[in-house]
């Protein structure tokens, strides 16, 4: 979902007594968890040798789903990137060796891009590293997001700001 200042009005526009403190805390707990997953991927990409968005790009176009061709286009829009700056961030990761463009088989004029054999090597070594950080913290990011989501979370606690002080 695109954000507009229009989406951010018509969210303030509801009841300020339907947000309330136990929910703030429940939202707040996960953004926290997924943020730590996130912070720690970033500091594991930085010691294998890339910065977090090549890290991420690479991930993106080894993963891009059946049916999307990892062009640029695609994968700027997958990382919600601006074109030019993913055509920077793919220039940058050409140049280390983890990234390569080659031409589409099925259309000349297009350009797709590839994981490099050392890509490969990296973004294994990382995902390995992932598959066991989220062994570790997974269950507090999910018990977090179920949190948020479950039944219980809806209208229950006391209205921010009222009996209670927000921290």
């Amino acid at each position: 979902m695109k954000l507009t200042s229009g989406t951010v009005r018509d969210a303030a526009a509801l009841s300020t007594a339907e947000l309330d403190l136990a929910q703030l805390q429940r939202l707040a707990e996960f953004r926290f968890q997924l943020r730590r997953f996130l912070h720690v991927s970033q500091i594991a990409a930085e010691q294998a040798g890339l910065h977090n968005q090549q890290y991420q790009m690479l991930q993106c176009v080894c993963g891009m789903p059946d049916g999307i061709e990892p062009t640029i286009a695609n994968v700027a829009a997958r990382m919600m990137l601006r074109h030019n700056s993913t055509v920077e961030l793919v220039d940058r990761t050409i140049e280390q060796g983890f990234l390569r463009r080659c031409t589409d088989p099925g259309d000349h004029r297009r350009m797709l891009l590839r994981v490099t054999a050392q890509g490969e090597r990296i973004l294994a070594s990382l995902a390995e590293f992932h598959m066991r950080e989220l062994e570790q913290s997974g269950p507090e990011l999910v018990r977090a997001l179920r949190h948020v989501l479950g039944p219980q979370s809806r209208r229950q606690g006391q209205a921010c700001g009222r009996g209670r002080r927000a921290r």
